[in-house]
């Protein structure tokens, strides 16, 4: 591809921003506002139901607009092996950006092994790899998007191991992926309806990972589109972690359902997602706020739903802003899981 000017790949509204960017070394706190502000309590579990049922919902209605729109063509293509990869792009100056070879369609086959994590449920079958090493090492969860476990999330796994962290890729369809907008919405629906199945499943996967001998104890749990909205239900309802990162999943702006969450948030949004519009985003910032939960949220200008994942889809608008969240994402995981 050839070099482009590299320009912002961010905006920043008045109410969303860093309170803390480790890439420059030294926390950015708001204007008027304290880095080290103390969190509220934890609210009760009634709460905390009440924020997992909301998000859920809000996927099933209007969460889930951008993939509908966005990525199911992508998903046809990708099931159909229609999706050409996208070259290594460039910034300025013709240096290459940072992007993992899985988001731009050319990851090499997943080299990980197949797990039943959740005794619970023997048709639920994840992925998970490890470091070269002995470690120990710190580890991920990854939460799919509304078509499944497909191999371009165990990919991503891969990649998370190449960084250092054991990465396990949950299984939220019992071993069952959608090929088409119909099916995945189906496998969407059907899943929503048992939300305490959800959070049982991904606790046993905390479990899982933290009864490694190569794992240090922490995790993070980090999702996209379905994958993200779950992964924020899962900072309120489910086992204690140490982060969560959400990519432009559904979200709740409640502050009093937001204060149980005990760990800082990623956030990576897109400034064109008509399902979580920068609105809603902005709204989330301010209730994180509000609760007093630290957090790294940005809305990317002139990409859509789905951007990050699939980079290959519209490598020319989505590589920069792609590479700036994979940066901001390492740099969040090396704060939060050390």
């Amino acid at each position: 591809m050839p070099s482009r000017e590299r320009r912002p790949a961010a905006y920043v509204s008045p109410e969303v921003g860093l309170w803390w960017d480790d890439r420059a070394g030294a926390a950015e706190g708001r204007a008027g506002e304290s880095e080290n502000r103390g969190r509220r309590p934890f609210v009760n579990s009634r709460n905390a139901k009440y924020g997992l049922l909301a998000i859920l919902i809000g996927v099933g209605i209007g969460g889930l607009t951008g993939c509908v729109a966005d990525q199911a063509d992508a998903g046809d293509q990708a099931a159909k092996g229609e999706l050409a990869a996208a070259e290594t792009p460039s910034a300025t100056g013709g240096q290459e950006l940072d992007i993992p070879d899985a988001i731009l369609g050319r990851g090499a086959p997943p080299r990980g092994e197949a797990l039943a994590y959740f005794d619970a449920d023997p048709a639920t079958v994840g992925y998970v790899v490890a470091p070269d090493g002995e470690g120990p090492f710190p580890a991920v969860l990854l939460i799919h998007e509304w078509n499944g476990l497909v191999d371009r999330v165990r990919q991503v796994a891969d990649a998370f191991a190449d960084e250092g962290y054991v990465a396990l890729a949950a299984d939220l369809y019992r071993g069952r992926v959608g090929t088409n907008r119909d099916e995945n919405m189906s496998l969407v629906e059907e899943t929503q309806a048992d939300p305490d199945r959800i959070i049982a499943n991904l606790d046993a996967a905390v479990r899982y990972l933290r009864s490694r001998p190569d794992v240090t104890g922490k995790v993070a749990a980090m999702g996209w589109c379905f994958g993200g909205g779950v992964a924020l239900s899962f900072a309120l309802d489910g086992e204690s972690h140490e982060g969560t990162a959400i990519f432009y999943g559904s979200l709740i702006e409640d502050p009093d359902v937001l204060a149980s969450i005990d760990h800082p948030i990623y956030g990576t949004f897109a400034g064109l997602d008509g399902g979580i519009p920068p609105a809603a985003v902005n709204r989330f910032a301010q209730a994180l706020r509000a609760a007093g939960v630290e957090n790294d949220i940005h809305i990317y200008d002139g990409v859509n739903h789905g951007f990050w994942l699939w980079v290959d889809r519209d490598p020319e608008s989505a590589s920069v802003p792609a590479a700036d969240a994979w940066e901001r994402l390492k740099a969040y995981l090396r704060r939060v899981l050390g």
